[in-house]
């Protein structure tokens, strides 16, 4: 929903990106191609996907798993921070922007590392899960359907593994879940979800203020 860290003006955000964010030109050219686009809003941050790529090369994963791909960029930004045995696996439902994801990740040289699953999310969690995946992921990256995110987290807590990470992203949603006028199904979803993992004994947890709000949990 954010298309620079909540709370920032527009000339700080600049600064931000300019001096702590490194962005690859094919990240670029992706952000770029999808601003004109009716859903542009989807898109992740710059800030937010150089976060993104830090986790992953903090926490040395090799395993990824992201809900919610849309044109590609997190998923990109995060392929890029893999070493080249590194797998991400994606799930989407959209084969309109997911094609633009394919491009680009054959563009930035790691589309060997993405594995893109079309179908809803929550079937392809329950499939890695009878598959023999639990426990098995590094990093988790949820950005999808709002309505949906409990279960998301349901599915990755069960996928990542101990002393791994999930994040979550809008769970500020451009300050709307502390507006009680605000009562529409994706705001009390992720207010909801929210107020659960605030004193879920199964995580570690951390809000952080970058983008639209991205909760961290560490699996215990």
């Amino acid at each position: 929903m954010s298309k620079g860290s909540i709370g920032l003006s527009e000339e700080l955000n600049a600064y931000l990106i300019e001096m702590g964010a490194r962005e690859p030109e094919v990240l670029g050219q992706l952000r770029e191609e999808t601003a004109v686009m009716p859903q542009a809003g989807m898109q992740i941050a710059v800030e937010q996907g150089a976060f993104l790529a830090m986790l992953v090369k903090l926490l040395d994963a090799r395993k990824l798993l992201e809900v919610g791909t849309f044109t590609g960029y997190s998923s990109t930004a995060m392929a890029l921070a893999l070493p080249a045995d590194g797998r991400i696996v994606c799930c989407d439902v959209s084969k309109e922007f997911t094609d633009i994801a394919r491009r680009t990740w054959a563009a930035a040289g790691v589309e060997d590392r993405v594995e893109l699953r079309l179908a809803p999310a929550l079937e392809t969690l329950d499939a890695l899960l009878s598959g023999g995946a639990a426990g098995t992921f590094d990093l988790a990256f949820i950005d999808a359907d709002k309505t949906n995110y409990a279960g998301y987290v349901e599915g990755c807590l069960r996928l990542v593994r101990s002393g791994g990470v999930i994040a979550i992203d809008n769970v500020l949603w451009s300050g709307r879940v502390i507006d009680a006028a605000e009562t529409d199904e994706d705001t009390q979803a992720i207010r909801d979800l929210n107020a659960a993992l605030a004193r879920d004994e199964r995580v570690d947890i951390v809000m952080v203020p970058i983008a639209d709000g991205v909760t961290l949990l560490r699996v215990r």
